[in-house]
């Protein structure tokens, strides 16, 4: 199954000019974790999650809203494209680690985002051509695993 059958298709995202404050009231309105940061041009560029603001405020004595999301964001950021095998994306998350990958067209354009959740929850068990749930297990076990079991 190709991975756009699986992912999250209305998903918001922001710019590295973006403030903080306002990343956070898209999470709160969109009931999200993450917001890929893109250009002008639509191209992922970064993401920011709610742990990036968390720690960002926590550690500056500056409000949210003049923290800049350039100054907070993951820039090594994995992406799949949406016409890759749901497969190639459980060995990208398991490789980095991360539960959530923004979605690309051969453009490099977000269309997406595919999350654990969104595979757990849209996956058919019972049918052959469905994602296996060992290997969905196994993914989870490796994101999830402390990162001195993980390199071991």
């Amino acid at each position: 199954m190709k991975v756009r059958e699986f992912m999250t298709k209305d998903v918001k995202s922001c710019t590295e000019a973006t403030d903080l404050a306002t990343v956070a009231k898209i999470m709160w309105d969109a009931d999200c974790g993450i917001v890929p940061v893109v250009d002008d041009n639509g191209r992922v560029v970064g993401v920011i999650t709610d742990r990036d603001i968390c720690i960002a405020a926590a550690t500056r004595s500056l409000d949210p809203a003049s923290i800049g999301v350039s100054e907070a964001m993951s820039r090594n950021v994995a992406t799949c494209l949406e016409d890759a095998d749901s497969r190639s994306a459980l060995e990208a998350l398991k490789e980095r680690r991360v539960r959530r990958l923004p979605v690309v067209n051969r453009q490099n354009r977000l269309v997406g985002i595919l999350s654990m959740n969104d595979l757990v929850t849209r996956t058919d068990f019972r049918q052959p051509t469905s994602v296996p749930a060992d290997e969905i297990l196994s993914t989870l076990r490796a994101i999830s695993a402390h990162p001195s079991v993980a390199a071991a």
